[in-house]
Parts: C-alpha cells; sequence; structure tokens
C-alpha cells in the first residue's frame, strides 16, 4: 500500500476536506497548499498526480494525533472532535425527496406483456401447502453420510 493511499483512506475515514488537512498539517509548523494537496488524491495516469512522500505523510499523521487527542496542557476527546466533523458535513438530498424523481405508479395492465391492456383476468396466487402440526416442513434430504470420493475400507 502507498502513502497515496494510505493518506486517501485516512481522509475518507475521517471525513475530512482539504482546508481541514491544511490545518492539521499547520498544527506541526508544516506548510502546504490546497492544490499541492489536491495533487496527492488525483488518479494515477493524471498529468498533476504526485506521490505522497514520507515527510508529508508523518507530519500529517503526527499533526493528526494533536488534532484528536489535543496537547498535553490542553487535551481532547477524540470522539467529540469526529463528531464535530461529521455535523460540518452537509447533508445530501435524497433522490426520494425530490419530486422530479419520485417513481410514477405502475399501471398492472400496461405492465403485463401477455395481454393487450384493458383485458386483464384475475390471476390466482398458487395455494400454501398445508403441512402437519407438529412439523412445520418435510425434510428435503434424510440423513446421509457423505464420503467426500475417499473409498470405504472393509
Amino acid at each position: 500500500m502507498t502513502n497515496n493511499d494510505i493518506f486517501k483512506k485516512l481522509r475518507v475515514a475521517l471525513m475530512l476536506r482539504d482546508d481541514q488537512i491544511v490545518e492539521i498539517l499547520e498544527l506541526v509548523d508544516f506548510r502546504i497548499t490546497k492544490s499541492e494537496l489536491g495533487a496527492f488524491f488525483r488518479d494515477e495516469k493524471h498529468e498533476n498526480y504526485m506521490e505522497c512522500g514520507d515527510q508529508v505523510l508523518r507530519n500529517f499523521l503526527n499533526g493528526l494525533v494533536i488534532h484528536l487527542r489535543g496537547t498535553k496542557e490542553n487535551p481532547k476527546n477524540p470522539n467529540d472532535v469526529l463528531a464535530k466533523h461529521k455535523a460540518q458535513i452537509p447533508a445530501k438530498e435524497s433522490d426520494s425527496k425530490r419530486a422530479e424523481f419520485k417513481p410514477k405508479a405502475k399501471d398492472e395492465e400496461r405492465a403485463r406483456g401477455d395481454q393487450a391492456p384493458g383485458k386483464s383476468s384475475t390471476v390466482k396466487k398458487p395455494a400454501k401447502k398445508q403441512y402437519p402440526k407438529g412439523n412445520s416442513k418435510t425434510p428435503v434430504v434424510e440423513k446421509v453420510k457423505y464420503n467426500f470420493g475417499k473409498n470405504k475400507k472393509s
């Protein structure tokens, strides 16, 4: 796994935006721009792709420790910090709430391919099998001993 993969997974797992990553790196006095940071997250085939070096990843991890735990003088609760990140992420509108994407009600007569519309017939559902009260279902396979291709020695 490359440094870029580790960096990407941490970013997704912690739900961090680029500006938050820049702030985390500044906690350990490591300056980086958003465009330099964006180069790490590009596709490897992209012309502006850049490999994330060990120094960047090391400083990010050290800054992340300070960001989540705080310092000895000012400790933090990591769960509170992560909850704050979740609260900052804007909620997406789901497709079901948007009116233009609501599915239309199915017309059962039109959906039938074997009959012309308007010539519907009553469709019977298959009857459920009745089992004795003591046994809910009959066993499909009785006791069978498998030898998995091994020959019996008598």
